[in-house]
Parts: structure tokens; C-alpha cells; sequence
């Protein structure tokens, strides 16, 4: 595979995922940056996207951040090196980075996050660091240099009087210059640090690790949420006690068995799953659709052959339910909708790529049910016309 240096996804999930990082020389042959500086300055004027600046040695300060949305004019007061803005989520706004995802979906939709871009003059830095999340570094403009060290966590030294996480110790183990099409891979908790030697764009391709925190919380919440207050405590058999103060091993083993029985329901599990990890990132993301379509209109427009695209905003996920074996979940958006039989292919149409050809579409509208739900993800956002 091209995009991981030739070696095979195989190869590169079984000794480079979340192991170690890999250099790939012209992932992207003849890479073209889909975005410019400007057009970068641009959308971190505007409300809703998640820009900001990082500014080294600001007013004698190391590494400040300014939080967007920005004055037109703040672009012109900035220094003319040793800065670097990001903008988060640029794959929500241009179509064109939304298609990079495509190269990386041999890893599950749910576990893919967003394209982040890092514009920088010579110099611009955002410091030594670590993610908690493993990232592919892709080189769209320009040159930077990349520093690899070592290990990270929650106790490794940082650099005072900053808001960031900037590392404050570094063991340089990999020195790399990446030229546009290059691509660097890098497993979480990896201390690295990137440095401009010219102006540049790195687009950050990130992957989510939700915390187990989050995990136990979010999914605790939606068990408590569809339990019933009838459902209670009782006692396993007492006996006779001359300790009433004392809370027994047989009524902790009574609650184990009590949280056992919700925990354990891996259906539960992954419906909650699958609408927690399809929320959309921001809220507003995925706009309803200005002009509502008919189920009728929608058919005819697909049988003409116009296909669907996703919404750059939107996520989508299927599962099939553990306990019923004709059945499957589609996940839009932090919606279910659970499919039977011949229904189930539409999950996979719709789930595994975000451009739908309108022939894979077609046979699909012949089914009534089908169609008023595809129309249905039109309508709300989620899906728009692609021709």
C-alpha cells in the first residue's frame, strides 16, 4: 500500500500500530495541499471553528495560546516567525481533506477523529509533546522538521508558566525533514516535536482513544436511564446476625451479580457504543437540509444517478446485534436504527464509504422502508446529494 510505504495494512497494524513510528516517504506522490495559508486564516475568523494560535516566547512568555475565533487584523500583528495556528476539524469544512479520511479507513470509522491543519512560518512550533492518541502526520506544504523521542505520561516534566503540555525534557531518538507527501505515523504517548523550516502546512490525521473514565460513565448513565424503577435490590437468604452493623460478603456478592447482569449485556454495550462514538464532534455540525426532499423525488434522483455523500460533519457505524442474528444497528449522527433481513445491507452501503455510488444505492429504494429512512438522513444533514 502506497499510502504506508509500500508495506501491506497487515503488516502495519500486527508492527507499527500503537507500537512504534513509521516515516513513509511520498505517501501521497505529487501531494498538492488542499487548503492555503489564507484560506487557513479564513475559517479560524469564523464562529464554530476551532482555531488557535500558539505564539513562542509571547511577551517573554514560552508558548501562549489564543483561542479563535480571530480579527482579521490579528493575522497581520503577528511576528514573523516562531508562531503556528491550527485549525481543528478541517476535514468538517472542506470536502477535500474530508476525502483524505477515505486512505485511512483500514481503521474503524468510530476510532477516526478529525484532520487537524498546523500552518507555520520558519520556525513556528507548538513545542515538544505527546498525544494520547496515535496520529499520522502528513506533510501538505513546505517542509518541517520532525524530533522523535521517547515514552510520555501523566508524570513527565512540563515546561511552567504555559497553558499547554509542553514537555520541559526531551531525548531526541529520530530526527526527520518531511517535504510535501511525506507522512509520519506516530503511536500515542510518544514525545515529538515539530519544527517549520519554512512556510508549511501539516495536516494531523487523528484517531480517538476514548478514556476509560468516559467508558464507564457514558455507559453506566444510558444503562440507568433505560432501567425501570421496579427494578430493585434483594436480599440473598438472610441469617440469624448478632453484627447488624456489618455489610456481609453475600450482599456485596448480591450487587457484583446486579451489576453483572447490566455490565455484561453486550447488546446494551454496543448500542450505547454506537451512538456515543457517532455523536457528532460539535453541536450545529450537521445542518438540516434547506430544501426537504420527498421519498419519490429522492428515488428518481438515484435511479438517475446521483449518489449520496456523507456529510463532512457526520459519522456513521453499524453493529450486528449479538442477540438477534438477522438483525444490525445503523449508527448516524448518535442515532440507531435497527435493520432485519434483506434491510441489513443498506448499514454497509451507507457505513463503509462516504461517497455512495448511486448503483449501490438503487436496488435499495425499491424498498419502501429503505427509502423514507435514506431520505431521512438527507433531510436531517447527514446525507447530502453527490452527482
Amino acid at each position: 500500500m502506497q499510502l504506508l510505504g509500500g508495506i501491506s495494512v497487515a503488516e502495519f497494524l500486527q508492527d507499527y500500530w500503537q507500537k512504534k513510528p513509521l516515516l513513509i516517504r511520498q505517501a501521497i506522490p505529487d501531494m498538492v495541499s488542499p487548503v492555503d495559508a489564507n484560506e487557513l486564516a479564513g475559517l479560524a475568523c469564523e464562529e464554530g471553528v476551532e482555531s488557535r494560535l500558539v505564539i513562542e516566547n509571547d511577551a517573554g512568555a514560552p508558548w501562549q495560546l489564543h483561542r479563535g475565533p480571530f480579527s482579521e487584523s490579528r493575522f497581520s500583528e503577528l511576528p514573523d516567525s516562531n508562531w503556528t495556528l491550527l485549525v481543528q476539524g478541517l476535514d468538517h469544512w472542506v470536502p477535500e481533506v474530508a476525502d483524505l479520511l477515505a486512505r485511512f479507513r483500514f481503521i474503524p470509522n468510530w476510532r477516526v477523529d478529525d484532520i487537524m491543519a498546523s500552518y507555520a512560518p520558519k520556525g513556528g512550533s507548538v513545542g515538544p509533546h505527546y498525544d494520547q492518541y496515535d496520529v499520522f502526520l502528513l506533510q501538505a506544504e513546505g517542509h518541517r522538521d520532525w524530533r522523535v523521542g521517547g515514552l510520555c505520561d501523566g508524570t513527565s516534566p512540563r515546561v511552567a508558566g504555559t497553558p499547554l503540555n509542553i514537555l520541559s525534557e526531551f531525548e531526541e531518538e529520530h530526527h526527520w525533514v518531511l517535504a510535501p507527501g511525506d507522512m509520519l505515523y506516530l503511536p500515542p504517548h510518544l514525545a515529538h516535536w515539530g519544527v517549520a523550516q519554512d512556510d508549511c502546512i501539516t495536516l494531523s490525521v487523528g484517531f480517538r482513544a476514548p478514556g476509560h473514565s468516559d467508558i464507564l460513565t457514558g455507559f453506566t448513565d444510558y444503562l440507568s436511564d433505560n432501567l425501570t424503577d421496579d427494578q430493585r435490590y434483594t436480599d440473598p437468604v438472610l441469617t440469624p446476625s448478632s453484627h447488624p452493623g456489618a455489610i456481609t460478603p453475600a450482599a456485596l456478592e448480591r450487587l457484583q451479580l446486579i451489576l453483572a447482569e447490566h455490565i455484561n449485556d453486550s447488546q446494551a454495550l454496543g448500542l450505547w457504543f454506537g451512538q456515543a462514538m457517532t455523536d457528532p464532534k460539535h453541536a450545529g455540525i450537521v445542518p438540516e437540509s434547506d430544501e426537504p426532499l420527498e421519498e419519490l423525488e429522492l428515488g428518481e434522483l438515484i435511479n438517475g444517478g446521483t449518489g449520496l455523500r456523507w456529510n463532512e460533519g457526520s459519522r456513521f457505524a453499524y453493529l450486528d446485534l449479538p442477540h438477534e442474528p438477522d438483525a444490525r444497528a445503523l449508527f448516524v449522527d448518535g442515532e440507531r436504527y435497527i435493520l432485519r433481513g434483506d434491510a441489513c445491507a443498506l448499514a454497509l452501503v451507507l457505513a463503509d464509504q462516504h461517497c455512495i455510488a448511486a448503483q449501490d444505492l438503487a436496488p435499495l429504494t425499491r424498498d419502501p422502508v429503505l427509502l423514507a429512512l435514506v431520505t431521512r438522513l438527507v433531510n436531517q444533514g447527514s446525507l447530502y446529494l453527490n452527482s
